[in-house]
């Protein structure tokens, strides 16, 4: 199974189970968890691609990533807590949770991705 579909499942997963044990939160949670969750999405299959395609071009599609993703996360927070009325604090809790949670899977990932390019390949017959 790709990484993007386990994330998916694991985000909606971890939130349905959370909205379950504090349902009047699930508003708050589901947001807190959608733009990290999207944008990880977003990062790891761009990455994947350009790396396998034109490794060259990583460290600035990693550059205007990190600077897209500033701005947009900057936009979104903003945009939450200022136009809609409901309970910050469960929405500030899931976005960390969610924000560093899913960064530190794609960390994990990239780590494997790029340790698993530089093995040296082993051939059948010994050369």
């Amino acid at each position: 199974m790709k990484i993007q579909a386990c994330i998916i499942l694991s985000c909606i997963g971890s939130w349905a189970l959370v909205s379950l044990m504090f349902p009047h939160v699930a508003v708050e949670i589901l947001l807190g968890m959608l733009s990290p969750l999207l944008l990880a999405i977003g990062t790891l299959t761009l990455v994947e691609r350009t790396y396998r395609k034109a490794p060259q071009k990583l460290t600035s599609l990693m550059t205007q990533a990190f600077l897209g993703k500033m701005l947009f996360y900057g936009v979104y927070v903003g945009v939450i807590v200022g136009f809609y009325s409901f309970q910050a604090l469960p929405f500030a809790v899931s976005f960390t949770v969610y924000f560093i949670g899913l960064h530190l899977t794609e960390a994990l990932y990239f780590q494997a991705l790029f340790r698993a390019e530089r093995r040296p390949r082993v051939v059948e017959n010994g050369w």
